[in-house]
């Protein structure tokens, strides 16, 4: 959905002083979306072919050959989406289904069937797949097929991590779509910047999962209480306009942005504790053990 721009010096922008908190950052466009919507424009190819098909066989034969290569540009772009969370995170499980893997199959599938109505025999056909699934490797690469930064760890609890901020992630996606119906371009701007500290603080909570009970509360309660809130805001203020109504909204989403930050910074300190803790520990075994240490 287009966004109309909105600053500081546009209209209805705020002119006071400026907000010493940075915009939330713009997500980069997810890699190879270009060369999946190609792949999806190529399914197009044999449904052309079937409309000119002298038979039944053959027009069974392209359908089914568009829905596969179109079914596998679907996978391919679910895939790109995983591969592109699992390179955000610091601590992240390879993805359970090989989607791209999958995606170069059915593509190399698709492209085979399609050549054998216009092809004899059954081996030209599979050189066509083949050829058809490893240019899809070489475009699109292989998924993920590791773990990453979960040495150690215990995975029973970065399940919960991941469990948890997947439900917490629904909530602020459904915040952000509800304050569109308001048509503020001031509103929308406020509800990106509490996502964007609500995610800083999941970045915490994923780096050093036993921080997940400490956060519980600001990754559930508050930021379903956060998504209804803006959900019956933006219906109010769609038909009144009302200006106290967006005052009053503004300040909660004031209150909730210094809560996080307030909560990120006491985590950020308790592992900073931590860590010296252990450092202390260390010396005093290194001391004991009489090794020399600098000063």
């Amino acid at each position: 959905m287009a966004r109309r721009y909105g600053g500081r010096f546009s209209p209805g922008g705020a002119r006071g002083d400026a907000d010493p908190t940075p915009p939330p950052a713009l997500r980069s466009p997810m890699p190879g979306r270009a060369r999946v919507q190609i792949l999806m424009a190529l399914s197009v190819v044999p449904v052309i072919s079937a409309l000119w098909s002298g038979g039944a066989v053959p027009l069974a034969i392209n359908l089914i050959s568009a829905a596969a290569i179109f079914g596998a540009a679907v996978l391919t772009r679910e895939g790109l989406k995983a591969e592109a969370a699992w390179a955000e995170r610091k601590i992240a499980r390879r993805p359970a289904l090989p989607r791209k893997l999958l995606g170069a199959g059915i593509m190399g599938f698709g492209v085979g069937f399609a050549t054998m109505s216009g092809l004899s025999g059954l081996f030209p056909a599979i050189v066509y797949g083949l050829v058809a699934a490893g240019l899809h490797v070489a475009a699109f690469g292989s998924d993920p097929m590791r773990d990453k930064g979960i040495e150690g760890i215990d995975t029973w609890q970065t399940d919960r991590v991941a469990r948890t901020i997947e439900e917490a992630e629904a909530h602020l996606s459904a915040m952000e779509d509800a304050v569109l119906r308001a048509r503020d371009r001031e509103a929308e701007t406020r509800v990106e910047r509490l996502a964007a500290k609500a995610r800083a603080m999941f970045r915490t909570v994923e780096d050093d999962p036993r921080d997940l009970s400490a956060a519980r509360k600001y990754l559930g309660v508050y930021l379903m209480a956060a998504r209804d809130a803006a959900a019956k805001f933006a219906d109010l203020y769609a038909q009144t306009r009302d200006a106290k109504a967006k005052a009053d909204f503004f300040e909660l989403l004031d209150e909730l942005e210094r809560g996080f930050d307030a909560k990120r910074e006491t985590l950020l300190i308790t592992d900073r504790t931590d860590l010296e803790v252990e450092i202390e520990v260390l010396r005093d075994r290194l001391k004991r053990d009489g090794l020399p240490m600098g000063e």
